[in-house]
């Protein structure tokens, strides 16, 4: 016979979902712990760029120093966020849906761990002698005495005791349990506590020269990023002089030239018309002013110069804070701007060496952080500096577009006019141009202020989360029950047996206080030995209560 598929069923084809049906499922696949497990991987691979690129709410000295160094991929990192990487869209989106399938996964969990927290211990099994532990002793109590002995010893032993019917049945570790949910809803804590840190704080950095000041409104701050409920009307108004800044470094060995020690003294005024007070603020030694956190960020040297034009006259005197390049002997690189210079805009632009050496083949470099042999190395631009074409430019960058370099003489293949200064020694620029004098150096440092009212919740959340694991993995759940029954001769016998739900309780110790406790005020044969039968004379018998009530 012929089988034609006309003969053969077509297979059932599935209703489609529909809406309520697709969203149903697209709910349970991301509230899936497998998909929460994906989304936190992904956000340690996206927080890997946060590390290896210079942030602007951490750094933006050095990220206006990458930007000077890179400016063509600088523009590629600005489209994708990477001086950014922690306030990015794409870093926000998975941060977002993991807080969704973090919180989908645990409130369901948390019900779970709830329901065992408050739960009673379960019924007595039936045949208590195939249990890990077991016991039995004769004693002259009556069934019910017995019994209220027992009770009485469990519950000094802190376990949770539920009489039944001829027996008792206790159970200790609860605190596993709780644990668990105490973690689980922790992380919810933690949670929620970054997302109010993200909405309502506020986060900023601000370069400040000794000698001068700094006050917290939004215009003073090189680079400040708010939440998007934070209003700026409420930043504190207080305002900070740089007083002094010291650094210490590592004089020896293969460690030289190593920070060991960073501190700013400051004078703080808490609100305008204030009197000031001094301070101070070192690494891990945040000042707070109120709601606000002030930390102390990278640092560097400013050199003090003054210019005058071609015509004598004083155009600039002031310090120029310098980029660091080398964190070994920050050398440190920077431009002095003189748009008010006649017959032509100068511009100066060359690295501080706080203490110097040169090297035909590596150039001017610093053999140690501290200003051992400061020297200022500078060549010369003249030409249209850019200033007045509406465009904004870094503060730490020349543009050359319009200008030429100044020459040791008049030839096109001269070389570049450069020289280095002493402190007190004064630059000529060929031409009558101008002059430069290098006057001396200040030091700079970075003050980053942060107000995050989401911190507290966050930390308290991670501290009990850390409590519930510690409590989930040490604690150790093991129950005890005991009948207490008449045998034939009329005698009370009591049986006493353990369980545990996990490896390492001690379940004998468990058991023998039982049975001293129904001992003690027993007599007769209660006081026999030959009475009890300990369970090491039992053959071992399976750990599951089901298998020992068959």
């Amino acid at each position: 016979m012929t089988v034609t598929d006309s003969d053969v069923d077509a297979a059932p084809v599935p209703p489609p979902l529909g809406p309520i049906g697709m969203a149903r499922w697209a709910w349970r696949q991301l509230t899936s712990m497998r998909t929460a497990l994906l989304l936190l991987f992904l956000l340690a691979v996206a927080a890997i760029p946060g590390s290896l690129v210079p942030q602007k709410g951490v750094d933006p000295v050095a990220v206006a120093d990458f930007r000077n160094r890179h400016p063509e991929l600088s523009k590629w990192y600005d489209k994708l966020s990477l001086f950014e990487v922690f306030s990015s869209p794409w870093f926000s989106a998975v941060y977002i849906l993991l807080m969704i399938s973090l919180i989908g996964c645990l409130v369901p969990r948390s019900k779970v761990y709830l329901k065992a927290v408050r739960a009673r211990p379960p019924a007595t099994p039936r045949n208590l002698n195939r249990l890990p532990e077991h016991a039995e002793i004769v004693v002259d109590d009556e069934p019910d005495v017995a019994l209220e002995k027992a009770t009485a010893a469990l519950r000094r032993g802190r376990f949770r005791v539920q009489a039944y019917e001829n027996s008792v049945s206790a159970e200790r570790g609860y605190l596993r349990d709780t644990g668990n949910l105490v973690f689980h809803l922790s992380l919810v804590v933690v949670l929620v506590g970054i997302a109010v840190g993200h909405l309502y704080g506020m986060r900023g950095s601000a370069l400040v020269v000794e000698g001068e000041g700094f006050a917290n409104t939004v215009t003073q701050y090189d680079n400040l990023r708010t939440g998007g409920r934070f209003d700026v009307d409420d930043l504190p108004p207080f305002a900070i002089t740089l007083e002094d800044f010291s650094a210490r470094y590592e004089e020896t060995g293969s460690q030289r030239g190593a920070a060991r020690e960073f501190e700013a003294r400051v004078s703080i005024r808490d609100e305008p018309g204030a009197a000031p007070r001094a301070e101070s603020i070192r690494v891990n030694h945040p000042l707070k002013l109120g709601g606000s956190k002030v930390f102390l960020g990278p640092h560097g040297y400013a050199p003090v110069v003054t210019v005058r034009d071609g015509q004598g006259d004083l155009v600039f005197s002031g310090a120029v804070p310098f980029l660091p390049v080398d964190p070994v002997g920050l050398s440190s690189r920077g431009v002095v701007k003189v748009p008010d210079a006649a017959p032509t805009q100068l511009g100066f632009q060359g690295f501080f060496l706080p203490t110097a050496a040169f090297d035909l083949d590596l150039g001017p470099f610093s053999t140690f952080p501290a200003p051992r042999l400061p020297r200022l190395v500078l060549n010369v631009w003249s030409g249209d500096l850019g200033l007045d074409d509406g465009v904004p430019q870094s503060v730490y960058r020349l543009d050359t577009t319009d200008m030429e370099q100044v020459r040791t003489n008049s030839r096109e293949d001269a070389p570049p006019f450069t020289q280095s200064l002493a402190v007190g020694d004064t630059m000529k620029v060929p031409g009558g141009l101008g002059s430069i004098t290098f006057e001396g150096y200040r030091e700079w440092v970075v003050l980053q202020i942060a107000e995050d009212p989401g911190r507290a919740p966050a930390l308290a959340g991670g501290a009990l989360a850390l409590a519930g694991l510690l409590a989930s993995l040490f604690v150790r759940p093991r129950r005890v029950w005991v009948r207490a029954r008449r045998d034939e001769a009329g005698r009370t016998v009591v049986e006493v047996a353990a369980l545990a739900r996990s490896e390492g309780p001690d379940l004998a110790a468990d058991v023998e206080r039982v049975r001293a406790a129904l001992a003690a005020d027993s007599t007769g044969s209660a006081a026999d030995d030959s009475a009890a039968v300990d369970s090491a004379e039992k053959p071992a018998g399976p750990a599951d209560p089901a298998a020992a009530r068959e």
